[in-house]
């Protein structure tokens, strides 16, 4: 059932991508697409049930499969910050249609999706951490994800504008960003070292120690599902 599923949404938002740049994800695209794969309507709305901003979250889902298939092929930089640059590059060239980025930027921009778009750049972050290979258990588990979520969003912003030959622009403006990050880092590094810095700010520290990050759990096949303890 969930091979049925999914491949129904792959259909459909392969036919889907013919008419983003016209409909955006939009309800007229979903319809569009459904007539064009032919499946029905209620199959179409049984599989994206919030209609085609499902078909946009899978879009990005499918940029994300992409983007670790490349990362477990392709052999890495040696530097880390390197690994991090070559990882979000690799985000970014597994999209094949900016226009349907364009519009999924507008679409998660509206109060409404706001949170989708939140937590799929979220995802996107937590995805390349963990491919290379993120160990991390306490706060900065969150800080590593939520920095990079940033430098993610902000060079897609940039990309979208870049008319520079093979998005050299853009790569380089990705490459500032993350040497921003990488400034944040030593300063943080200083204070550490600093007797009296980190002295005084044992308490804020001891506080933040005590934040873990979330256990990790196999995603389920569907959207929702149910698992007995029981023998």
């Amino acid at each position: 059932m969930s091979s049925d599923y999914e491949t129904t949404k792959d259909t459909l938002l392969d036919a889907a991508l013919l008419h983003v740049p016209f409909d955006g994800w939009s309800d007229a695209t979903l319809k569009a697409a459904a007539r064009d794969a032919d499946i029905d309507m209620a199959m179409a709305r049984a599989v994206c049930p919030r209609g085609a901003v499902d078909l946009a979250l899978a879009y990005h889902a499918r940029g994300d499969a992409a983007m670790v298939a490349r990362l477990k092929a392709d052999p890495l930089p040696d530097r880390f910050r390197d690994k991090v640059a070559a990882a979000v590059r690799a985000r970014i060239e597994a999209v094949s249609d900016k226009e349907a980025v364009r519009r999924g930027t507008t679409l998660f921009a509206l109060p409404t999706y706001a949170a989708d778009g939140a937590k799929a750049i979220w995802g996107t972050s937590d995805l390349i951490w963990n491919t290379l290979g993120d160990t991390s258990k306490d706060v900065n588990w969150y800080t590593k994800r939520a920095t990079l979520a940033g430098v993610y969003s902000t060079t897609v912003l940039y990309w979208l504008g870049d008319d520079s030959a093979d998005n050299q622009a853009t790569w380089a403006f990705l490459d500032r960003r993350i040497d921003d990050v990488m400034q944040i880092e030593k300063v943080k590094a200083q204070i550490r070292d600093n007797k009296v810095l980190s002295s005084l700010l044992s308490g804020p520290n001891w506080l933040l120690g005590q934040i873990k990050a979330p256990q990790h759990m196999t995603p389920p096949d569907m959207p929702g599902s149910w698992s007995s303890r029981s023998k």
